[in-house]
Parts: structure tokens; C-alpha cells; sequence
């Protein structure tokens, strides 16, 4: 489902168009990040605004592990490890926002302690691509012929990631995730501390950069847990957070989100416009 450049870049200006009339239609205190909590308190749904910033979008940010994909990769692998019941647990406390994600994140791995040859194992017993959640790859083609970039912005690890983006049809260069790190000799040493999402507000900062990177006016996450929620909450952050529960409902992210839903099939009706 490759675009074509010519065809990409004759969306992106069609989209362009029309949402920047549908902008000046709407109120002014719908721009503003700072404006969330006031048209949440007001209007008790910011649902519509989602919408609307869906269809305005430049990009669109999607978290992987529950949302992207029906799993958590890093609860897949360390169940393949034999460590997966301790490591679920802590990945719940971080996905809810209960223990601050590098800390999480450096306990999981210090618990699994994974090679490079039995992840490469794991890869091939358990294909990640094979756990696409249902509509995503369609509601993705429909992302990009509507001239809108995708991202996979992601606390999980890059070499799980790579062959879901690929059954997606989005770039590496697109993916922003955490990275294991190996000796020569295959043997665990850690994750690169470097990568923005291995910490608290990463996401937030990797959607920041893109919008200076690349000049995005309007840019949309879509995630599960508390840690897609924070790329809202930063001034130069995501215009809008769409939670998505169609693998598991967090009751912070469904009452803080702009808008919540539980099946992609919605997200493609909302960038109809149907």
C-alpha cells in the first residue's frame, strides 16, 4: 500500500486545506493545549475536539504494546524468559502510572536479563506482527492516504518493533522506542539510557521534537497508559490524546483522555467524518 510521493504530497496540501478552514471555524480555545482541563470541566467531553484534530492532523503518534498490538512485548518476552508473572506486575504499576517508568523499566530488565539469542528465539516462536489489534493497519493505510505521517512512539524495545512496523507499513526511521544493548558475545548489558522514552515524559519530548523537526502544526497521540497521556500534557506536546481501551481499560486514562475509544473501526469513522 505504498504511496506514491506525488500522491502523498497532494493529500498532505488537500488535508491542509481543508482542515485549516475547519480551524478558523472552530472557538480559539480550542488551540490551545493549555485550554484541556478548562473544555473538559465545561463541556464534560473533548471528544469532538479530538475528532476534529484527527482530521487536522500532520501526524499521528500510537503507542505499540496494547494498542498497536493486542500485548504487552515485554511481558511476551519475559513470560518466554520464565520471569513473566514479575514482570507484569511491574509493568501494570508503570502503565497506570503507579512507579515512574524508568524505574520500572530498569527492574523488568534486570529480572529478565534477556541475550540477543533468546530474544532472536522468542521472535521467531512468537511473531509480533501476528498480534496486530484488529482495523489497526487498515486505520493506518487510511492515516497515510489522507497525507498524514504515523509514528510508533514506544516504551518497548525497537528490535520487537521493527517487524510490527513493517507489517504496518511504517518506516524505522518512524519508530522512537527503547533499545537493548548487547556485548559482542550476545550477553544482556542494559538499555540505552540516551532514547527519550526510557524515561518519564519521553513520549512528550519525541512528540515535541517531531513538531520542531519536521514543522507539524497539529499532531495526535493514540495510546493505552499513562505515559501516552503525558505527550498532551506539555506545551509543544500533543494536540490531542485519544485513549484507546480495546485491550484493557485504565480508568485514569478513560476519564483524562479527549476522547476514549475501544475499537479502531471508531477512529476510521471519526476520519471520514462519519
Amino acid at each position: 500500500h505504498q504511496l506514491s510521493m506525488w500522491g502523498l504530497s497532494t493529500a498532505r496540501v488537500l488535508a491542509s486545506s481543508v482542515c485549516r478552514a475547519s480551524l478558523a471555524r472552530r472557538p480559539l480555545n480550542l488551540l490551545s493545549n493549555s485550554t484541556l482541563l478548562v473544555r473538559r470541566m465545561s463541556t464534560g467531553s473533548t471528544g469532538d475536539y479530538a475528532q476534529t484534530t484527527l482530521r487536522c492532523a500532520d501526524a499521528v503518534c500510537f503507542d505499540v504494546d496494547s494498542t498497536v498490538i493486542t500485548k504487552e512485548g515485554i511481558d511476551e518476552l519475559a513470560d518466554f524468559l520464565g520471569v513473566g508473572d514479575a514482570v507484569a506486575k511491574l509493568t501494570f504499576k508503570a502503565m497506570e502510572g503507579g512507579m515512574p517508568f524508568h524505574e520500572a523499566l530498569a527492574a523488568r530488565l534486570a529480572l529478565m536479563q534477556p541475550t540477543r539469542t533468546r530474544l532472536d528465539d522468542m521472535l521467531a516462536q512468537h511473531p509480533p506482527a501476528e498480534l496486530l489489534s484488529p482495523g489497526v493497519a487498515n486505520f493506518v493505510a487510511e492515516l497515510q492516504a489522507a497525507g498524514k505521517r504515523v509514528f510508533l512512539v514506544s516504551g518497548g524495545f525497537r528490535q520487537m518493533i521493527e517487524p510490527i512496523a513493517m507489517a504496518i507499513n511504517v518506516p524505522k526511521e518512524d519508530i522512537f522506542a527503547n533499545s537493548l544493548v548487547f556485548e559482542g558475545n550476545g550477553n544482556f548489558v542494559g538499555h540505552d539510557p540516551e532514547e527519550p522514552t526510557s524515561r518519564k515524559g519521553g513520549k512528550a519530548k519525541v512528540v515535541a521534537q517531531l513538531k520542531a523537526a519536521h514543522g507539524f502544526k497539529t499532531v495526535v497521540m493514540i495510546g493505552d497508559g499513562a505515559t501516552d497521556m503525558e505527550a498532551r500534557e506539555i506545551d509543544g506536546g500533543a494536540d490531542a490524546f485519544i485513549g484507546y481501551g480495546g485491550v484493557v481499560v485504565r480508568e485514569l486514562v478513560k476519564a483524562r483522555a479527549d476522547w476514549f475509544v475501544t475499537d479502531f473501526a471508531e477512529l476510521s469513522a471519526a476520519l471520514a467524518n462519519k
